[in-house]
């Protein structure tokens, strides 16, 4: 892009849903946001407009970066990602997280964001299918996969509570999950195959400690 958005196109991008990208604005700016490759128009209807990955970095703080840029040499053990600065984050686990203010505010929010998401899949995949990741989550792995995590109802590890964390790791597509005992990871495993991942169970050699490794699936 040779110039930044302008003001009244960074709220646009701003007001984006914070899962599935969808815009609202006029069709000045949505065609604007196209021309500089920070959105594209669905091509079947209601032809609605969606940001796209450089459009999702302008929203979140951080151009020219994403998940997936990290070098393997800094990932050698499993850490946690930086938060989102979305309207919605997704649950990642760990010492960080805290009790939401309301579990049923926090369960809409869940349900939404999950919904959102399936329908992001059903406009973004070729076939429509909803029961396969979709580009987005392939660039949001851990988040994605907390989300599928979270929906289903599995709880996350919180400072004074055990629950799944999800993690990034060296592997470009994958992400690792651990759950505080054999049942617990087992659940996440269907979970997370039953949303469109692959999980598979490993043992990390120094600590013996058993988790999933899951990548989504392509067909």
């Amino acid at each position: 892009m040779s110039r930044e958005p302008t003001a009244a196109q960074r709220r646009v991008i701003e007001a984006a849903d914070p899962v599935t990208g969808r815009l609202r604005g006029t069709q000045a700016q949505l065609t604007a946001l196209v021309r500089r490759g920070l959105a594209f128009r669905h091509p079947r209807p209601p032809h609605d407009h969606f940001l796209t990955p450089a459009g999702h970095r302008i929203r979140e703080g951080s151009p020219g970066t994403s998940e997936r840029q990290e070098r393997p040499e800094q990932q050698e053990q499993p850490r946690q990602p930086a938060p989102s600065t979305g309207v919605f984050a997704a649950r990642v686990g760990g010492a960080q997280e805290t009790a939401p203010p309301s579990a049923a505010g926090r369960l809409r929010e869940v349900r939404g964001a999950w919904q959102g998401l399936l329908e992001l899949r059903r406009m973004t995949n070729p076939d429509g299918s909803t029961d396969r990741p979709c580009g987005w989550e392939r660039g949001h792995l851990v988040r994605a996969a907390a989300l599928a995590l979270e929906a289903a109802g599995h709880q996350p590890e919180t400072a004074s509570t055990p629950g799944y964390r999800v993690r990034t790791t060296p592997q470009p597509e994958a992400v690792a999950v651990y759950a505080p005992d054999a049942r617990a990871l087992s659940a996440c495993a269907d979970t997370l195959e039953r949303a469109g991942w692959q999980p598979g169970e490993y043992t990390e050699p120094r600590t013996r400690t058993r988790y999933l490794l899951a990548s989504p699936r392509r067909t």
